[in-house]
């Protein structure tokens, strides 16, 4: 199929299109750029890379609920192991999509990397879902915790209306729709905010926490690997929930163009990002511990709540502002790193044309970003959320673990390929047979919900053959896809 691979001017002048094909050369290729070309422009720093991937991976459920792993493993110390462990497993992907990033100078994440190692029937694939579903519901569900507790403060003694949440929540879906289309330096810099009020968050707990640990409230931790014993099923679900909450290290890699000297940021962005991470996962965990028995840490709705009202006092009304405004860092961030897979899908052919247009004055793919805001108020108001997102959960980690097994490909198919940055072999095997494995899992224990998500996934294959191998496609469909 034939696409233009000239850079156009839009006829009402507001829009420039981006590469298309993705086969001209890059950003970092050296080549001149075409006169009167727009793109976008290396505003990450090193910085702003870390804020990215510590604020969008520290969203509300390290405060909200960890009993998921607590209650699969059976005792406070399987439970911090599995904590540990699941840190260094999301570092060891993370170093895998260090090096794809380093050698493969393209944004679009997970979408750009299946599209070099597989082609583009599975990359379509993985776009089209994350588009349709997996996107939309999971800023619609995120957002939902952000609306919850940002009102938490003003109905403490009451429940608080389901309107109320989705209305509060809307306008944050639409402050964070319009800052990312409005400004990248701008939405970087209260990413960096945002990041810094999770860190102050976790160290609201974690230092109270030494306290108590320093004062002797060791008693939790007496007999810390008694319990009930982790079943077969049950161990690997406690991974698969570690996992989910440490999942967001990849979304650097969806603005690698617009990574400032990414040869050595990007690396380094990734393992100070995933050693604070992980550090402060594990002992947020420990400092719960001092004060919640693990009986009463399954019982409750949110744990830094309880934490907070047991050593606080009233400055435990400040938990929920904090756990709101990092609901809205992992928001910002995913709309800010997932708008440029549908960028460079677009620019690749395979999403409307418009989308992979940028604004001239702002820099900003404008259209990639705003095409999220009516399926995920759809989604908002519409949905059963957290169904479409137990059906899709499997999808994520089947094309990461596709993913990080094209790295080892890519190393056989493509061995001289520029890699700034290399990982020993081991580690892409070990981490995507985990995912694999985690899939492979979720088929034997649910699987009604991963049949469902399999179904829906699989929708992709006869999109794919309509809307980009069709070659005879009537006048209106063409026009209506932007061809």
């Amino acid at each position: 199929m034939l696409r233009k691979a000239a850079v156009t001017t839009v006829s009402n002048g507001s829009y420039l299109q981006g590469q298309a094909n993705g086969r001209l050369p890059s950003m970092d290729s050296g080549q001149p750029a075409q006169e009167g070309k727009v793109v976008l422009k290396k505003k990450v720093t090193l910085l702003r890379g870390i804020s990215i991937i510590i604020g969008t991976i520290i969203g509300a459920g390290i405060f909200i609920s960890p009993k998921g792993i607590l209650k699969n493993t059976g005792s406070v110390g399987m439970s911090l192991t599995v904590w540990t462990v699941c840190g260094i497993l999301s570092l060891f992907g993370a170093l895998c999509y260090a090096e794809l990033g380093t050698c493969i100078k393209k944004s679009g994440g997970h979408y750009t990397y299946i599209l070099e190692a597989f082609g583009p029937l599975p990359a379509f694939v993985r776009v089209w879902v994350e588009l349709l579903i997996i996107r939309p519901a999971a800023t619609a569900v995120i957002s939902l915790a952000f609306g919850r507790y940002i009102l938490e403060p003003f109905f403490m003694q009451c429940e608080i209306p389901e309107l109320a949440v989705k209305l509060i929540t809307a306008v944050g879906i639409t402050l964070v729709m319009v800052l990312n289309s409005t400004s990248v330096s701008w939405s970087a810099r209260i990413q960096i905010f945002l990041t810094f009020c999770k860190l102050v968050a976790i160290l609201i707990i974690i230092v109270p926490g030494v306290i108590q640990l320093i004062k002797g409230e060791t008693q939790h931790f007496k007999n810390a690997f008694a319990g009930n014993d982790a079943s077969v099923m049950g161990l690997p679900l406690a991974f698969y929930s570690g996992m989910y909450a440490y999942s967001g290290w990849f979304y650097l890699n969806f603005v690698t163009e617009e990574v400032e000297n990414p040869e050595k940021n990007i690396p380094l962005a990734i393992c100070i990002s995933m050693i604070i991470v992980t550090v402060g996962y594990v002992l947020t965990n420990v400092a719960y511990f001092t004060t919640i028995s693990a009986g009463e840490l399954l019982l409750s709705k949110a744990v830094a709540v309880t934490f907070a009202e047991r050593l606080m006092g009233n400055f435990s009304l400040a938990v929920p502002v904090f756990v709101a405004l990092s609901c809205f860092g992992s928001m910002n961030g995913g709309i800010f790193a997932v708008s440029r897979m549908f960028f460079v899908a677009s620019r690749e052919g395979h999403l409307p044309e418009i989308l992979s247009m940028i604004h001239v004055r702002k820099h900003t793919p404008l259209p990639a970003v705003i095409v999220l805001h009516p399926l995920t108020m759809i989604m908002l108001f519409t949905g059963d959320l957290y169904s479409l997102l137990n059906f899709l959960s499997f999808a994520r980690w089947l094309f990461i673990g596709l993913v990080v097994a094209g790295l080892i490909y890519l190393r056989y198919k493509r061995p001289d390929m520029p890699r700034p940055f290399k990982v020993p072999l081991f580690i892409p095997a070990l981490f995507s047979f985990t995912c694999l494995f985690m899939v492979a899992l979720s088929l034997y224990s649910d699987p009604v919900n991963t049949g469902i998500g399999f179904a829906i996934t699989l929708t992709g294959v006869p999109a794919y053959y309509l809307f980009i191998v069709w070659d005879k496609k009537p006048k209106w469909f063409r026009k209506l896809l932007g061809k």
